[in-house]
């Protein structure tokens, strides 16, 4: 039986199943990563018609009121712990005095009474921080 003669191998021949593995990997890694990242605090917005905000570079703070009537805030550490109220105003007054051109957004749930969004405004008012927004969803188009 003759011997056949070996292919030499060239630099064209590339291997491509390390890399197919490689990209297998990475996807699975952002599947699995990407549900964790955009946590939040669910709430359900009320639908109004309303002015848009003029959009900034800088990534608002974002006080959040949910159904239970549960204060949460979008920056710093426990972002999906609730705070108190003195909490969350020295915390916002802190951030207002690094960045004193950041906006602040209040997103209420529709189920939660008025008088905890009241409330909250209300500390802000009295931490110095007077120029807050609210955030609302459009109404569905008919």
């Amino acid at each position: 039986m003759a011997a056949r003669p070996r292919r030499k191998k060239l630099m064209s021949d590339i291997n491509v199943v390390p890399y197919i593995d490689v990209m297998l990997v990475l996807l699975i890694i952002f599947m699995v990563t990407a549900p964790l990242v955009t946590q939040g605090v669910k709430v359900e917005l009320p639908k109004t018609e309303a002015q848009d905000i003029a959009p900034t570079d800088k990534e608002p703070a974002i006080i959040t009121v949910d159904s239970k009537g549960d204060y949460y805030v979008n920056f710093g550490e426990n972002k999906n712990k609730p705070v108190d109220l003195q909490a969350l105003a020295t915390r916002v007054l802190a951030l207002k005095k690094y960045q004193p051109e950041i906006v602040v957004l209040v997103k209420g749930d529709t189920n939660v009474p008025y008088g905890r969004v009241v409330e909250l405004m209300g500390h802000l008012s009295t931490a110095g921080i007077t120029d807050v927004g609210l955030i609302t969803e459009p109404p569905p188009k008919k």
